[in-house]
């Protein structure tokens, strides 16, 4: 009796158990994916409605629908949809400045027995028709420029480069672009050197190395005139990282090369507080079988200064590098850098890092 008794309690809890299960929000959706096709970039935001229906039996809630980009936003029936009523997630996308094929995903939680369901959207943006304005943006008077900035990237001190900088000239007249501060190492062309209404040319930029005469990064500015006036924003930058040209040393020649060796290349001054100055020493050694050549010290703020006794250091000779970081002005976390440019084939570029925390005090 007692085991029956037993029995029935535990096929009653169970059927309990069952029935709550089935009195839920179930949510139903007529599709969870939908391609655009192919839509314009300037068309505007497409947007799909995704109809769903609580096929449970009791009012269903949407808690939240996250989009997987910002490039997507979405919207949704706010309020508790009863048993057997519809509704909808509508997600829309923005194809400006998006050019291309497209894949994104739309997560819809919900309190049915699905918690978290994903809907998907795809389809292909058509690119804008380029314009004037989008292939030379840099507007100086009527010239336009592919760029203002011709960067040279890396260039060794016994090398000669040369880059081209597209232009068009967007007046009706005829156009001479010409060039002023324009150091001895750097050389400029305009091809051809009378541009007609609305033609297309480029700036020729040699830059020579062996001339320049400096090392690390680098950068020049010249003034552009057009047809001998000088205009608004008329500045084109020209930079490079000059390093030594170790390409042709022999075997015998890279074995007998010098060698800098850093008992450290990381100081941390902890905390100090604001105004206050820290002085470290960066101690090392010419390990190599011929003279180190420092041929440059670069600090990365001027609030970091650089003191060396010798810029020529024999083999097995030891020396230091003294860095000063003045804190006034700074705060929190502080992360500067001493770049040391050399004669050593593995070690061209050495970068020192110096950190710590800037407190600035309650007044």
């Amino acid at each position: 009796m007692k085991r029956f008794i037993f029995t029935s309690i535990i096929l009653l809890l169970f059927t309990s158990f069952i029935f709550a299960q089935q009195k839920q929000a179930a949510i139903s959706f007529e599709t969870t994916n939908h391609n655009f096709g192919k839509i314009k970039e300037l068309g505007g935001k497409a947007t799909f409605k995704f109809g769903f229906t609580n096929t449970g039996s009791e009012p269903l809630v949407i808690e939240q629908v996250r989009a997987s980009c910002g490039c997507t936003s979405t919207d949704w029936t706010k309020q508790p949809i009863s048993a057997g009523g519809k509704g909808y997630v509508a997600v829309s996308y923005n194809p400006k400045h998006r050019p291309g094929k497209f894949s994104k995903s739309v997560t819809v939680t919900t309190n049915s027995e699905r918690k978290t369901m994903r809907l998907r959207i795809s389809g292909e943006v058509i690119p804008k028709p380029r314009t004037v304005e989008d292939d030379f943006p840099y507007l100086m008077g009527k010239l336009r420029l592919k760029t203002n900035h011709v960067a040279f990237m890396r260039i060794v001190n016994s090398e000669i480069k040369i880059k081209e900088d597209s232009i068009i000239n967007t007046s009706s007249e005829l156009m001479k672009v010409t060039f002023k501060n324009v150091p001895s190492y750097l050389k400029l062309e305009v091809k051809p050197k009378t541009l007609k209404p609305k033609e297309k040319g480029v700036v020729k930029v040699t830059y020579d190395a062996t001339v320049r005469n400096d090392w690390g990064f680098l950068i020049d500015r010249v003034e552009v005139l057009v047809n001998g006036v000088k205009v608004s924003k008329n500045r084109m930058s020209i930079s490079s990282t000059v390093e030594e040209d170790f390409s042709k040393l022999t075997e015998k020649q890279l074995k007998n090369a010098p060698s800098m060796k850093f008992e450290e290349r990381v100081f941390n001054f902890g905390k100090i507080n604001q105004g206050e100055k820290v002085e470290h020493i960066f101690k090392f050694k010419n390990e190599g079988k011929s003279d180190l050549i420092i041929h440059k010290t670069r600090a990365s703020c001027g609030c970091t200064a650089i003191n060396m006794n010798k810029t020529t250091i024999k083999k097995g000779e030891e020396s230091s590098i003294k860095v000063v970081f003045n804190s006034r002005g700074k705060r929190n976390q502080q992360n500067k850098t001493i770049t040391i440019i050399s004669n050593d084939p593995k070690h061209a570029s050495t970068v020192l890092k110096v950190s710590g925390f800037v407190n600035v005090p309650k007044k």
